[in-house]
């Protein structure tokens, strides 16, 4: 069989893969598009198919094929972009670009809050911030253990209450108590 009169039989069945189109898109434009590439695809690959084999069969899985990798294609292609013309907040922050202007409003606020606390309170904190044990705080401090356990709760918990525009309502310990 000739290129030409492969070409000639492709053609006549697209309107049947028109209508075999419809079935996949439910749009009119869409099938068109569709029934296109098919056509496209069968006859820039005639020599893949086996003459005296089903060309209509062939037709319709080179279509099913396109259809099914253009979804895909869709799919990803709109996971990955937001087509509104506005973008929402949780958006934002794929798109924004990230500086160290948060961090430091962060670093300053915690360093007002540590600054605000008594020195009974912020040393205490300070040390076992720093890795010191409570047994360690308490004999540098010449305090009972209870009293270092105390004092540092405080301080978390004065912290905590100057901090507040930071907390998120989720409960998890800052740190972990190891003694």
């Amino acid at each position: 069989m000739t290129k030409i009169e492969f070409n000639t039989m492709v053609m006549h069945q697209a309107s049947s893969l028109k209508m075999y189109a419809l079935h996949f898109t439910h749009d009119a434009d869409d099938a068109n598009d569709l029934v296109q590439d098919t056509l496209l695809k069968a006859i820039t690959y005639y020599n893949k198919f086996k003459e005296g084999t089903n060309l209509k069969g062939w037709l319709y899985t080179i279509m099913k094929n396109t259809f099914i990798n253009n979804y895909r294609r869709f799919v990803k292609i709109s996971s990955f972009v937001t087509k509104s013309d506005e973008i929402s907040s949780a958006n934002l922050v794929f798109s924004s670009t990230k500086n160290q202007g948060e961090s430091k409003f962060i670093m300053d606020d915690i360093k007002n809050a540590l600054g605000k606390l008594p020195d009974e309170y912020y040393v205490p904190f300070s040390m076992y911030f720093e890795g010191h044990k409570y047994h360690e705080i308490a004999d540098h401090l010449a305090i009972p253990i209870g009293t270092v356990k105390t004092r540092i709760h405080v301080a978390r918990k004065l912290l905590k209450k100057n901090l507040k525009p930071y907390d998120n309502g989720v409960k998890k310990p800052i740190y972990a108590e190891a003694d």
